[in-house]
């Protein structure tokens, strides 16, 4: 089930994009995996036993596409756009939606410790909590503040029936 979008604030709030700042997930955790990348390369510091770490990594990095990978599609069906610098069309709440409102995010996450595990590198596993912790007190905070207005009750109610991540 999907929920099309009310104007609660005015004629500008069906203008207004979820994410127009520096600050969009991709780029948050592109930089965090190639800082967390870079200090391993200078100081490496494992926290898995060597035979662990491949196959955990390469497991959650599979997982993390599929994830993005279901996600993003649900996005395309429901006909809303999936960059943060387009207005949201639609409140999509099937496949991964159901069971958290940032499937994607989520994604971003295991991804970068799928890629921490294969690499066994505690430095990734510092920038990913660096990352997740700019996703959740800027990132997602800004999103869910232009989905209340943007969708108002349906969102509101979207957002009590679901979880941030997982």
């Amino acid at each position: 089930m999907e929920t099309t979008p009310q104007d609660h604030t005015g004629s500008h709030a069906t203008q207004e994009v979820a994410n127009l700042g520096m600050v969009r997930p991709p780029l948050v955790y592109g930089v965090s995996i190639v800082m967390g990348l870079l200090v391993h390369f200078g100081w490496p510091r494992p926290f898995l036993p060597r035979i662990l770490a491949a196959p955990l990594g390469s497991f959650l990095v599979v997982a993390a596409v599929v994830v993005f990978s279901y996600s993003v599609r649900k996005f395309r069906a429901a006909g809303t756009p999936l960059p943060g610098n387009k207005p949201t069309t639609i409140i999509v709440r099937t496949g991964p939606y159901r069971f958290s409102r940032n499937p994607i995010y989520l994604a971003f996450t295991i991804f970068q410790l799928g890629i921490a595990s294969w690499v066994n590198s505690v430095w990734l596993i510092a920038t990913l909590m660096a990352a997740v912790a700019l996703m959740a007190s800027v990132v997602i905070p800004r999103e869910e503040r232009y989905l209340e207005r943007r969708f108002g009750a349906d969102y509101l109610d979207y957002k009590r029936s679901v979880r941030r991540w997982l």
